[in-house]
């Protein structure tokens, strides 16, 4: 027994010893480090700015030994400037990116690709932490800042800042016919002022955007948590938070002085509780089925709840919009609100050549209304008209 103790002890005194220590300067310094790098090391960028960087990580660390990527010092190591290359593409799994700053980057294409500040694309157990992310701005519209994407699997963005970010999405899950990275975690993090996209369509300025294409892969499963994050003054476009997956949760979010909405722009069976709305132009919008909308409270704003007619409903018909039906709306806490929950918007809206009916066989007419749905519970203050159904 006792040297078999002894054994293990030196096991484990050994795999201590082997986690290492590095400092690079350059991107090229990393990228001759990468092969060498072992689970529990640590890479630290020197303080500095730096441009033109470009850095594939393919090193894998483990549950217990992450590899570590992080600033000299919080705030001190900063990119910036215009780029047609993703500045870090994480592909290995159990990989940690904290404390670096993004500063005035530019997105660019090239050869048909856009880049983007931060891609984890199929990583596992990936996290992305303490970043700042400020002035940023693409050339291409619908690009985000960082983006989620392939078959991941419990990837993390947490305690980030996204300021002042323009005509781009600040983060994206990326969802295809081929993949959906599942159970993303996005937390922590604090998104403020961010102004109104440039595009001519009023699209694209996103804070978050889990799913691109809620029309014809909407019922992909996701299984992504946006929680405890903080909007401020997020006006970007009229979805702060835009769904098009399903089976998404949004817990204990607070929205302040926003233009816009938490969106189920497309996707069904999502969990939104525990948000906090406090002014701005609007609370929650729902298209899709079987969404719980629960314990959230919505103060100074015009109308709180907004359930949408649909071109068409439930979850096999084709629709540009699907009318929001089986949902639940309970113990919800609406103050100061001209209409507390509308059940019924956009009543026979006619979206005649408003998108190609080629790639997305809808029906044009908004004429499906919400059914099914159950309201219950909820409390409301200083509102002219609590329920109203058109």
């Amino acid at each position: 027994m006792k040297k078999l103790f002894i054994f293990f002890l030196l096991i484990n005194s050994y795999q201590l010893a082997s986690a290492a220590k590095y400092k690079v300067n350059s991107a090229d310094e990393l990228k001759n480090l990468m092969p060498n790098l072992l689970p529990g090391d640590e890479v630290i960028i020197a303080n500095g700015k730096y441009i033109n960087w470009a850095v594939e990580i393919t090193c894998n660390g483990t549950k217990a030994k992450p590899i570590v990527f992080k600033a000299e010092n919080v705030g001190s190591v900063i990119f910036y400037g215009e780029t047609h290359r993703t500045i870090f593409k994480i592909t290995g799994h159990y990989i940690t990116l904290s404390g670096l700053v993004f500063n005035q980057c530019i997105l660019t294409k090239k050869e048909g690709k856009t880049a983007v500040l931060i891609e984890m694309s199929n990583t596992k157990n990936c996290i992305i932490t303490k970043c700042v992310f400020k002035q940023n701005n693409s050339k291409i519209q619908y690009s985000p800042l960082v983006i989620i994407a392939g078959n991941g699997f419990k990837n993390k963005v947490d305690q980030c800042l996204f300021e002042q970010n323009i005509d781009v999405q600040d983060i994206q899950v990326k969802i295809t016919k081929e993949s959906a990275p599942q159970f993303s975690t996005i937390s922590y993090n604090i998104f403020k002022n961010k102004p109104k996209v440039t595009w001519q369509n009023g699209n694209g300025g996103e804070c978050v955007q889990i799913g691109q294409d809620p029309i014809l892969l909407g019922n992909m499963e996701a299984n992504t948590l946006v929680s405890h994050n903080k909007f401020y003054n997020c006006d970007g476009e009229n979805e702060i938070i835009s769904n098009k997956s399903s089976k998404n949760t949004y817990l204990s979010n607070y929205f302040t002085e926003c233009d816009g909405e938490l969106v189920m722009r497309g996707g069904h069976d999502c969990i939104i509780k525990g948000n906090i709305f406090n002014s701005g132009t609007g609370g929650i919008r729902i298209n899709g089925t079987g969404h719980i909308i629960s314990n959230n409270k919505i103060k100074n704003i015009k109308t709180a709840i907004r359930l949408m007619y649909g071109m068409t409903k439930g979850k096999n018909e084709t629709g540009f919009y699907v009318a929001a039906s089986d949902c639940i709306i309970s113990n919800n806490k609406i103050t100061n609100a001209q209409n507390g929950i509308l059940v019924g918007d956009n009543k026979n809206e006619d979206w005649t050549g408003k998108f190609d009916t080629k790639r997305y066989p809808s029906p044009v007419m908004q004429n499906v209304a919400p059914f099914n749905n159950k309201l219950n519970g909820n409390v409301f203050k200083n509102v002219k008209a609590t329920e109203v159904i058109q």
